[in-house]
């Protein structure tokens, strides 16, 4: 069993599905909503756990209603909460998703995920000490997420940083992540550089290991030498929203099989993700997956 801990965000997703995204100033009428739990810290950490994985979480709620629900629904996935702080004065976490012909347009109030410090991750030393990988996102302080690298780094526990949001980082302690795992427009800000770059070539660039998702496509990913591509699997799409977040799951979970056979299956667990609605309503079982990957030819 792989011990995996995350540090990030933890929101209520509040999801309406729609004909078409609508345009500004419009208004149409949508077919479905539905609040689900979401946050790509969460989302991370109930796809680990569902892989078979030894989870815990660090990151923060509100003490309102989202955040009771949210808790509860975590705590129900056999997921660690030791280090998640309930604020007594702030709300939860929320993301506002739109879902239109299987893509998704999304937009995050990060509420009590703001107010996650890098003393928590200090707190929780003993559980990343002796993780076999530790997952970090983007949607929690800057100086949170470097508290995470530096702290991993140190301990000799892979880090892998998913840079999403997106934004340049300093190439000082991004070299201390073991793996970076964005997609190419994510990975062109990241470093700063052209978008319209061959993505390979910002690979070569990369000042650590990159796993550069594509969807559909699969990944490729580059830790020395040449990168190389792992495809993609054909699925029917119903919901892209947490695929991401499957894959960095499972990319930490079986990372210790070594970094192609975690990419294949984590490129699998992807594409089983997206064939249900919902970010975590479609992230896969361990034997869900290996039951995908035995029907596979390769």
């Amino acid at each position: 069993m792989s011990r995996i801990v995350v540090v990030g965000s933890i929101n209520m997703d509040l999801v309406t599905q729609a004909p078409r995204f609508v345009g500004p100033g419009e208004t149409i009428l949508g077919e479905r909503f539905l609040t689900v739990p979401g946050g790509k810290g969460a989302n991370q950490a109930v796809a680990a756990a569902r892989l078979g994985a030894e989870v815990a979480l660090v990151g923060a709620l509100g003490r309102d209603a989202f955040g009771d629900q949210l808790h509860a629904g975590l705590a129900a996935e056999h997921v660690n909460l030791d280090h998640v702080a309930r604020l007594e004065h702030g709300a939860s976490g929320t993301a506002s998703i739109t879902v239109a012909g299987g893509e998704n347009q999304i937009i995050v109030v990060p509420a009590a995920n703001a107010c996650v410090t890098p003393a928590q991750v200090t707190a929780a030393q003993a559980l990343i000490a002796r993780a076999d990988a530790v997952l970090v996102q983007m949607e929690i302080p800057l100086e949170t997420v470097e508290a995470t690298v530096r702290l991993g780094h140190r301990l000799g526990v892979p880090v892998i940083l998913n840079p999403a949001p997106a934004q340049q980082l300093p190439i000082d302690w991004l070299q201390l992540a073991r793996y970076v795992t964005p997609n190419q427009h994510e990975l062109a800000i990241l470093l700063g550089a052209d978008p319209h770059e061959d993505f390979r070539d910002l690979m070569r660039h990369s000042p650590c290991p990159v796993v550069l998702t594509r969807g559909g496509e699969g990944a490729w990913y580059r830790d020395g030498g040449e990168p190389a591509h792992q495809h993609g699997f054909k699925v029917e799409v119903v919901d892209s929203t947490g695929a991401g977040d499957t894959f960095n799951a499972a990319l930490a979970v079986f990372l210790k099989e070594g970094l192609p056979q975690a990419v294949r299956k984590a490129c699998a667990a992807a594409a089983l993700s997206v064939t249900r609605l919902g970010a975590q309503g479609g992230m896969p079982s361990g034997r869900e997956l290996s039951a995908f990957l035995a029907q596979q030819a390769d």
